[in-house]
């Protein structure tokens, strides 16, 4: 598990918007995904390297948020965003076979990690009005509180993080 310490960049408050996601619609493959894959909250999960790993991943966070965490709708979807996000570039960039998804939580914070073989950093690149892709970084910086890049020995973890009202 990586530490806090690494690449980070901290949130630049704007406001970006996502297509509306219902967790409810989800909520059977979202479980049936906790059933096979694990879950990423115990240890990590590894996940293979497809774009339709990005599926599963999401179904993995929107159960673990909004059902053991039990943090808002809202919340969720922003983060089963998120994690979409960092598993395709994983997916698209980094050349691996397998990546693995942790999630962990702590007294107002949630953290996603996303851990590749690549040591490769990902990019914040501008984005333009009439981009149709390259604006996963871009949502992750405007979105999340915080996010970095922890280097390892053999490869690297890409991390969010976003505050939580606790209860």
């Amino acid at each position: 598990m990586a530490g806090l310490e690494g690449v980070e960049q901290p949130r630049r408050h704007g406001g970006a918007t996502a297509a509306r996601w219902s967790p409810a619609v989800e909520d059977e493959h979202a479980l049936r995904a906790l059933e096979l894959f694990g879950n990423p909250t115990e240890a990590e999960v590894p996940l293979p390297s497809r774009p339709e790993s990005a599926a599963t991943a999401r179904r993995l966070a929107q159960v673990v948020i909004l059902r053991h965490w039990g943090l808002s709708p809202k919340m969720t979807e922003d983060a089963v965003l998120l994690v979409s996000e960092l598993v395709g570039n994983a997916v698209r960039h980094t050349g691996a076979r397998v990546f693995g998804l942790r999630m962990l939580r702590r007294r107002g914070w949630i953290r996603v990690e996303v851990r590749d073989p690549s040591r490769g950093l990902p990019c914040l690149m501008p984005v333009h009005e009439l981009d149709v892709s390259g604006r996963g970084l871009f949502l992750v910086d405007k979105i999340s509180d915080r996010w970095g890049v922890d280097l390892l020995p053999r490869g690297k973890t890409t991390w969010f993080e976003m505050r939580v009202a606790d209860r």
